[in-house]
């Protein structure tokens, strides 16, 4: 039997100006949860990292939540998670995140969820991993990033494949189905 399909989820430590980006969170939380799925997360309990992992506690789901040391007080690390690993920096907790997950979702965040999103992104492009990479373009939150890949494509510092890595999705539904397909071509 294979081992417990995983989804982890990039986002905001804050919640944003725009509640449907807290609301789709909650959703994805939820989403995880009730497909019997666990989600790895950056531990926070402020933002929409608190959104999507609360809700995803909240329907019973499965949590395992990496955060380093330096940020246990600032994004309120969550104590209530099915597993909580501390790593010593940045670097170790986006390792652990990714080892752990079969699939990457990219919610409405900052500086560091675009880090995130850019390092699986680079990976990908360099072969170290097929793991589907999916964007939560809530109200077009992430049209410029798309315009922006395809900005590098078109003056030649990308090929075109580059964008095939990435789906982007507009809504719940979109994202269930996504994630639905990646969790059935990997236990095919």
């Amino acid at each position: 039997m294979p081992a417990l399909y995983s989804v982890c989820v990039y986002c905001g430590s804050r919640p944003g100006a725009n509640p449907a980006h807290e609301a789709a969170a909650r959703d994805t939380g939820h989403l995880i949860a009730t497909q019997g799925w666990r989600l790895v997360y950056g531990a926070g309990d402020v933002g929409l990292m608190g959104a999507v992992a609360g809700a995803a506690k909240a329907a019973g789901g499965q949590t395992l939540g990496v955060i380093p040391t330096h940020l246990m007080q600032r994004e309120k690390a969550r104590r209530d998670l099915g597993q909580l690993v501390v790593t010593e920096n940045m670097h170790e907790r986006k390792k652990v995140m990714f080892m752990n997950s079969d699939a990457i979702v990219v919610l409405p965040g900052g500086a560091g969820s675009l880090d995130e999103f850019f390092e699986v992104q680079t990976w990908r492009q360099i072969g170290l991993h097929e793991k589907p990479i999916v964007l939560f373009n809530i109200g077009g939150f992430w049209d410029p990033l798309l315009a922006l890949l395809d900005h590098v494509i078109g003056e030649g510092f990308a090929d075109a494949s580059l964008k095939g890595f990435v789906q982007s999705v507009d809504d719940i539904e979109q994202l269930a189905n996504a994630l639905e397909t990646a969790s059935s071509d990997r236990t095919a």
